[in-house]
C-alpha cells in the first residue's frame, strides 16, 4: 500500500482515483483486510468475552457481585470516553502510529489483566485496556473504507462486520470453554497471538504519514470526557444502585447532561476548531445511521446480555451449554454478512436491505418472548439464527449508508462517532433490559401471589398428589418456588417482546434517508 502524495494522514479525497484504488496499490490487499479484522475482533470481543469468567473472578479476588462489575464498567467507561477522539488523535500523529500504538497498548494491557492479584489491580489495568481498545474499531472501519472503491464497501463492511458483530455473539461460548478448561485467565491472555498478527502485518502494509499540528480545544474536550464517562456511569451502575434513589446517579446525571450541553454550545461557537466536528450530522444518512446503530444496539446486545442468565438462572443451563447456544447464532450471522455485502448490496438498496435486517431481529426477539419453561436447545437457538439472519443485514448496509457521503478526509472522526454511539447504545440496551427484568419480575411475582391463598383449588389440587398442604413449610416454599420461576419467564417474555417492538420501530427511520450512492442499480459515484 504506497503512500498518495496528498494529506498526511493519507485520506485525501483530491486525488484523483484515490478512492477507487484505496489506500495503496489498484487491487484490495487481503493481508490489509486481514490485519484490520483481526484488530477489531480485539476490542468487541473483549467486551463479551470476560462476562462468563467474572464468577471465578468474584472468587479469585474474594469480592461482592457489586464490586466486579467494576471489571466490566472500567473497561467501557475508559473505551465510550476516549472513541470520540480518533480522527483528533489521528491527524495529530497519523493513523498508522495511532492503530500499531493502540494494538500493543492494548496487548500489553491484557496480559497484565491476565496476571492481576487484586480488584484493584484489574480495575486499572481493564481502565488500560479500554483506553488503547477504542481507537481499534473507528480506524479499522476507516482503513478499510479507504482500501476499497465506493462501489464495493459493502464488501468491506461484510468483512468487517465479521469481527465486529460475530466476535461479542461468539464471546461468551469462546469464555466459557477457556475459562472452563482452562483458567479465567485465559480470557485476556488470548488476546495477545491475535495482536501480535495484526502488528506484524499492519507493520508491513500501512503507509507511514506525517503528523500535523492540530488545535485542541481543551475547555470542550474535558466536557465532552465528563459527559460521556458520566453517561456511561449511569447506565453501567444505575441498576445496581437504585437509579435516581441514589445520589452519587443523580450528580453523575446533572454532570453529564450539563457537560454534554456545553459541549454541544461551545462545538456550534468553536466551528472548525471544536474537538469533534459535529458539521458531520449535518449529513442526513450519517445522522439516521447513528441513530438507527444506537437502537439496533440496543436491541442487540440487550437481548445478548440477558440470554445467559435466563437459560442459566430459569432453565438450569450449565455454563458451557448457555455459551453453546451463540454458536448457531454467529455462524448464521457470519454467514449474512457475507452475503450481503458481496451478493445482496451491489443488487438491492441498502435501505431495503436494511428494513428486512430489523424485521428479523423484532422477530427473533417476538420468539424469545414466546419460549416457555419447555424449550428446547433448539428452541432458544433458533431465534439467535434468525437474528443473526437479521445482523447481517442491517450491519452492513447500514453502516455503508451512514458513510455514503462522508468524504475521505473526515472517515476517521465520523468512524469515532459511530462507534461511540453504537457502543453507548449496548451499554443503554444492558442497562434498560437488567432494570426492565427486575422490575417486571417483583411486578409479576406480585400479582401472582394475590390470586394464590392456602384454600386455592389450584393449590390443594397441586400438592395433593405429592402428600402436602400450603399448611405445610415443604408445600408453602414449593409454591413460592413456583411462583417466582412462572414470574420470571413472563417478566423474561415481556422484555424480549419490548426490544421486539423497540426494533419495529426503528424502521421508520430508514424512510427518512436518502438513496445511498452505490447501492442497488445506482451507478457508482467516486469520491
Amino acid at each position: 500500500m504506497a503512500p498518495q502524495a496528498a494529506t498526511p494522514d493519507n485520506t485525501s479525497s483530491d486525488t484523483p482515483g484515490a478512492s477507487e484504488k484505496g489506500v495503496g496499490s489498484g487491487e484490495v490487499k487481503l493481508v490489509i483486510v486481514i490485519a484490520v479484522v483481526l484488530s477489531a475482533i480485539l476490542q468487541v470481543l473483549d467486551s463479551t468475552i470476560v462476562n462468563v469468567a467474572l464468577p471465578h473472578m468474584k472468587s479469585a479476588f474474594g469480592i461482592t457481585s457489586d464490586q466486579v462489575t467494576w471489571i466490566l464498567t472500567s473497561y467501557i467507561v475508559a473505551s465510550v470516553m476516549v472513541m470520540p477522539l480518533t480522527g483528533l488523535l489521528s491527524r495529530m500523529i497519523g493513523r498508522r502510529r495511532l492503530i500499531l500504538t493502540a494494538i500493543m497498548g492494548f496487548a500489553a494491557f491484557s496480559a497484565l489483566c491476565g496476571f492481576s492479584w487484586s480488584l484493584t489491580s484489574m480495575v486499572f489495568f481493564r481502565l488500560g485496556q479500554g483506553v488503547f481498545g477504542a481507537f481499534l474499531i473507528p480506524l479499522s472501519q476507516s482503513i478499510l473504507f479507504d482500501s476499497f472503491p465506493k462501489e464495493k464497501r459493502g464488501q468491506a463492511m461484510a468483512m468487517f462486520g465479521l469481527g465486529v458483530v460475530v466476535a461479542p455473539v461468539m464471546g461468551p461460548t469462546i469464555g466459557a470453554l477457556l475459562t472452563d478448561y482452562y483458567s479465567w485467565r485465559m480470557v485476556f491472555f488470548v488476546n495477545i497471538p491475535i495482536a501480535a498478527l495484526a502488528i506484524l502485518l499492519l507493520a508491513g502494509e500501512l503507509p507511514k504519514e506525517d503528523p500535523r499540528k492540530v488545535h485542541i480545544d481543551w475547555m470542550g474536550l474535558t466536557a465532552m470526557g465528563l459527559g460521556i464517562g458520566a453517561l456511561q456511569y449511569v447506565l453501567d451502575q444505575g441498576e445496581s444502585k437504585d437509579w435516581f434513589a441514589s445520589h452519587a446517579i443523580q450528580v453523575a446525571a446533572v454532570i453529564s447532561v450539563l457537560s454534554l450541553l456545553f459541549f454541544l454550545v461551545r462545538g456550534a461557537i468553536e466551528g472548525d476548531r471544536n474537538v469533534i466536528d459535529l458539521k458531520l450530522f449535518a449529513d442526513r444518512n450519517f445522522t439516521i445511521g447513528t441513530l438507527t446503530v444506537a437502537g439496533f444496539a440496543i436491541s442487540m446486545f440487550g437481548g445478548i446480555a440477558i440470554l445467559p442468565i435466563f437459560v442459566q438462572g430459569l432453565l438450569g443451563y450449565p455454563v458451557i451449554d448457555a455459551g453453546t447456544l451463540f454458536i448457531p447464532r454467529g455462524l448464521a450471522a457470519g454467514f449474512s454478512m457475507v452475503v450481503t455485502g458481496a451478493v445482496l448490496q451491489p443488487r438491492v438498496d441498502a435501505r431495503m436491505l436494511a428494513f428486512c435486517g430489523l424485521a428479523l431481529t423484532a422477530w427473533g426477539n417476538f420468539m424469545m418472548g414466546g419460549l416457555t419453561l419447555e424449550a428446547s436447545f433448539w428452541q432458544l437457538a433458533m431465534p439467535g439464527v434468525v437474528q443473526g439472519f437479521g445482523m447481517g443485514l442491517v450491519f452492513v448496509p447500514l453502516s455503508t449508508l451512514a458513510f455514503d457521503r462522508i468524504d475521505s478526509e473526515r472517515q476517521n472522526e465520523a468512524s469515532g462517532i459511530y462507534g461511540v454511539t453504537r457502543q453507548l447504545g449496548s451499554s443503554i440496551g444492558i442497562a434498560v433490559v437488567s432494570s426492565q427484568v427486575s422490575h417486571r419480575l417483583t411486578q409479576q411475582a406480585m400479582l401472582l401471589s394475590e390470586n394464590i391463598t392456602a384454600y386455592s383449588p389450584a393449590v390443594k389440587a397441586y400438592l395433593a398428589p405429592l402428600g402436602l398442604s400450603a399448611s405445610d413449610p415443604t408445600g408453602l416454599a414449593m409454591i413460592n418456588a413456583q411462583i417466582s420461576q412462572q414470574a420470571a419467564l413472563i417478566a423474561y417474555s415481556q422484555v424480549f417482546d419490548l426490544l421486539g417492538y423497540l426494533t419495529v420501530l426503528l424502521i421508520p427511520l430508514l424512510l427518512l434517508a436518502r438513496r445511498p450512492m452505490n447501492s442497488g442499480n445506482a451507478p457508482p459515484v467516486s469520491e
